[in-house]
């Protein structure tokens, strides 16, 4: 078996020669896995992508958008989604060479696991799980909400049924017949919003009711909106505030790696797939946000309503200031398609994420179990099922309970990033105890070390200072509502670590095999054949 796996290795060899001795009982695992109990690599680039767009695309930028104007102007707004955008690129680069390189299910929960510690991939992956689960549940709320748009004395909770059904039975469907489903509802977001920017680009021409705009709302009432006082470092916590909101909506971006034991030719799809993904978001959200910031004052009241309906989208404000009454009931219509997609990207993603925990043996094994066309039907309807915490909306005290677990994914994504580039600084000491150059990689991240420890720095930053305003005066219930995710996290970390007194990992035993080899053999290396310009750009874009 020593020589299949010398055949397999490529030229430009991936391992040491004890490495290389040590693959093959991983490939002899891996062929004598049953195919009707494993993953079935049928997700291209396009639908990976997709995924992504439709779970990160959604109430964050069509509604929540409005309210990070509303706390730091159209100025500020902009910039902390640009820097918390450099953020994001920082972690997708230092993704795409681990998933590429180790292309399996559940993507950076493994890494965690593999390269550092048994007890962040554990803590990492069930909180993970647990966030996306809850937006879920979220997701199922919002869409019902935007039903009472034109009925408001039907209840929720009919609608919650409704879409709870459908959304979670397509998720029991041929990963591949999920990619398109995915890839036709994001496409419909992507085109609402290019829609958007071009209303924006007319109406402050001076097309509609408000005449021509120009930046008038960046003088007044001014580009940056004080916070909690006047002046210019009340104008930077502004800034600072509106961070958090921010990680919120571009949470979801990393989903596309979610999906790497499903891609079907994970080595040349996945960092074309990473990288596109960030910047689709990136444009969509930078640009949303300048036209939102030049057609609405930051002072306007509406701005502030937090309801998840087109009434509160920043998106239809802009609309009816503009005098045109027909688009907001068609927004809406489209809001509705935006959540449905959302919910969507919500179980495929967690029920992934709990197969991964499950192959680290962080969790039940049943949960890798899937259906002979690859469906892991128990980690689907485990997943599935935490949506129904949206019938907690209709109880009078349960919206305070919902708020509070909802607070987990707002910060769950900063945790989960900082993480990733943990994992990344891992992987990168693992290769070179390893002898394995960074150069033999399927793809290497051109901002390496540096990138990886500026977005670490930065996310570890905004998450322990994100619930700033629960300090003076000191307010307990707001610091145990901005830190619950993080204490959440801390319990599960050293909790598994007392229960199983687990070890950091020795970076010269770290896991660097275990899914590395599968379909190797058949794929095509990435950019081999491609011009030198093409592969420059690709190294960005």
């Amino acid at each position: 078996m020593a020589s299949a796996a010398e055949e397999i290795v490529p030229k430009g060899d991936y391992t040491s020669d004890k490495s290389v001795a040590h693959s093959g009982n991983d490939i002899e695992k891996q062929v004598a896995a049953p195919e009707d109990d494993k993953l079935h690599r049928k997700l291209s680039s396009r639908h990976l992508q997709f995924v992504a767009i439709g779970g990160t695309v959604g109430t964050g930028v069509f509604i929540a958008s409005g309210g990070s104007i509303a706390t730091a102007g159209p100025a500020g707004a902009l910039l902390a989604y640009v820097f918390v955008g450099t953020l994001v690129y920082a972690v997708m680069l230092s993704l795409a060479e681990m998933a590429t390189y180790l292309p399996v299910s559940g993507a950076f929960t493994q890494y965690a696991a593999r390269f550092v510690d048994p007890s962040l991939g554990f803590s990492m992956g069930w909180i993970y799980w647990f966030s996306w689960s809850i937006t879920y549940a979220l997701e199922l709320t919002a869409a019902g909400l935007i039903i009472q748009w034109w009925n408001a004395d039907l209840s929720i909770g009919i609608f919650i049924t409704i879409f709870w059904v459908p959304i979670t039975a397509i998720n029991f469907l041929p990963v591949d017949v999920f990619g398109e489903f995915e890839f036709w509802f994001a496409l419909i977001k992507v085109v609402a919003l290019v829609g958007f920017w071009i209303f924006a680009i007319c109406m402050n021409a001076g097309v509609g009711a408000q005449g021509y705009l120009g930046f008038k709302y960046w003088n007044e009432p001014g580009a940056f909106a004080p916070y909690l006082a006047e002046g210019p470092v009340a104008k930077f916590v502004g800034f600072w505030a509106v961070l958090i909101q921010a990680g919120f909506a571009f949470q979801g971006t990393e989903l596309c790696a979610i999906g790497a034991g499903e891609s079907a030719n994970p080595r040349v799809t996945m960092p074309k797939a990473i990288r596109r993904t960030f910047w689709s978001i990136f444009t969509l959200f930078v640009f949303t946000i300048f036209f939102v910031g030049i057609l609405v004052p930051y002072n306007l009241p509406e701005l502030q309503i937090g309801d998840t309906n087109a009434g509160s989208s920043p998106l239809v404000i802009a609309i009816q200031l503009a005098g045109v009454s027909a688009l907001p009931d068609i927004l809406n219509a489209v809001l509705l398609t935006v959540v449905l997609s959302a919910a969507s990207s919500n179980v495929y993603s967690g029920s992934r994420i709990l197969v991964g925990l499950a192959d680290q043996q962080c969790g039940p094994a049943f949960l890798k179990r899937t259906t002979k066309r690859g469906v892991p039907y128990w980690a689907t309807a485990i997943t599935g099922a935490m949506g129904l915490l949206a019938y907690m909306n209709l109880s009078s005290n349960g919206g305070e309970a919902f708020n509070w677990l909802l607070n987990i994914v707002s910060v769950a994504g900063f945790i989960a990033w900082s993480c990733i580039c943990v994992c990344h600084l891992g992987f990168m000491k693992a290769l070179k105890a390893q002898n394995i150059s960074r150069d033999t990689l399927p793809y290497k991240s051109w901002g390496g070390r540096g990138l990886a420890i500026y977005g670490l720095t930065f996310c570890v930053i905004i998450t322990i200072t994100q619930g700033f305003t629960a300090f003076v005066p000191w307010d307990t219930q707001s610091f145990f509502i901005a830190y619950i995710s993080l204490i959440l996290f801390a319990v599960l970390y050293f909790g598994h670590k007392i229960v199983t007194r687990s070890k950091f990992i020795n970076s010269a035993e770290a896991d660097l095999l275990t899914g590395k080899f599968e379909d190797e053999i058949s794929e095509t290396w990435e950019e081999s054949s491609a011009s030198t310009w093409k592969k420059m750009v690709n190294k960005v874009f």
